[in-house]
């Protein structure tokens, strides 16, 4: 399983939105892109799911930004990443059985369904405030 680059990417703006919680005013997409090297255009996207998620909140005006919807410590790796994938399933029939008409009968259906919890579970115990801890 390889992560896409919404994800990597997203991971990075979180940590940067991290960094800054709890101050006054909102992170800017501007400051952002500049302190994790990724394009501002690129970033604007990445709010949308993440806000749906409800872990950013935007402010529009000339002091807007984003900012965490919650506390780093109440964030997990799961929850961000989930939304800018889509979904993390190896493979498709994990989630949906009728993807492949195989899946009843499929001998190594059990090996990605429990990959795919082992991944689950694994992001959802690594929280937002671990990678500030690390200095990451």
């Amino acid at each position: 399983m390889k992560l896409s680059t919404r994800s990597r990417y997203g991971l990075r703006f979180m940590v940067e939105l991290a960094l800054n919680y709890g101050k006054e005013a909102p992170t800017t997409l501007n400051t952002a892109s500049q302190n994790q090297n990724i394009s501002e255009k690129y970033l604007s996207k990445l709010v949308i799911p993440l806000r749906k998620a409800g872990l950013v909140k935007s402010e529009r005006g000339i002091n807007g930004g984003c900012r965490l919807a919650k506390a780093p410590s109440e964030i997990t790796l799961l929850e961000i990443i989930r939304p800018l994938e889509g979904g993390l399933e190896p493979v498709s029939c994990v989630k949906n059985q009728t993807k492949c008409n195989k899946s009843p009968f499929c001998p190594t259906r059990k090996i990605w369904c429990e990959l795919d919890g082992v991944i689950s579970d694994y992001l959802s115990s690594k929280k937002l405030s671990e990678l500030i801890d690390l200095g990451l």
